[in-house]
């Protein structure tokens, strides 16, 4: 499975009790609401994304994922010509699996991974490519469990770990900007694109065109953003066309 062959701006459909939120740097009660989720994947997929980058939020925190029936709704709706991409509680390979059996394209594993690498290696065997692990960073440490703890790891360092066990790309995050519409860090972006062969997908801080614009040219396969296009600082026919 070849991922992000062009680079892509990908929209985020942040899932908690069943509606579209943001958060402000990963903090709970931070959150604005946007309303339904498939009808926030339907008008993204309209304008033209080729990529959804989906995220249960209540899995994230809780470890269970609430929001499957939205999940769910969103694969029938888009159909087969759209990425789906998950995160939020999958927590073992059977959870993994069985979603990219009901049309899953990439499962985003973060504390799973993080937990127990050899998960990435068990589910890239049966589904190549398949697995996106995702590194959050805080103040230049991975954290996970909703970015509540730290783990000691380096972004860079644990990117080329997990790609040798067969992640098929990173997911970026850097927590520190994320929703908060203040720009984006690109020299840690670069880090972990310099330490990998596989795609690196940038996530967190995006505000402006010039934003995307600066992640693509830091090496980016991808990039991931959520405020702005719900705020509408730009709109993604406009990302698209950087």
């Amino acid at each position: 499975m070849t991922q992000f062959p062009e680079f892509e701006v990908v929209p985020a459909v942040d899932m908690q009790d069943g509606e579209v939120v943001q958060l402000v740097a990963g903090e709970r009660g931070t959150e604005k609401t946007y309303g339904d989720p498939v009808e926030a994947a339907e008008q993204w997929v309209e304008r033209g994304a080729e990529t959804l980058h989906l995220v249960d939020l209540d899995g994230a925190f809780e470890g269970e994922r609430e929001n499957a029936p939205a999940v769910e709704a969103i694969i029938e709706a888009v159909g087969e010509d759209v990425d789906v991409q998950l995160g939020g509680g999958i927590r073992t390979v059977e959870d993994a699996t069985d979603l990219l059996a009901r049309g899953v394209d990439r499962v985003i594993l973060g504390t799973a991974a993080v937990e127990n690498p050899a998960i990435v290696e068990e589910i890239s065997a049966e589904y190549p490519g398949s697995v996106t692990v995702s590194l959050d960073a805080k103040d230049g440490e991975v954290v996970v469990s909703g970015w509540t703890e730290g783990t000691g790891l380096d972004p860079a360092e644990a990117a080329a770990r997990y790609e040798e066990l067969g992640a098929g790309a990173i997911l970026f995050t850097d927590v520190d900007v994320e929703g908060r519409l203040a720009g984006v860090q690109t020299d840690r972006v670069r880090e972990v694109v310099e330490a990998v062969d596989i795609p690196v997908v940038a996530s967190g801080g995006v505000a402006t065109l010039d934003d995307v614009r600066a992640l693509r040219e830091a090496g980016a396969a991808a990039v991931v953003v959520g405020t702005a296009l719900y705020e509408g600082e730009f709109t993604l026919e406009e990302a698209k066309s950087i």
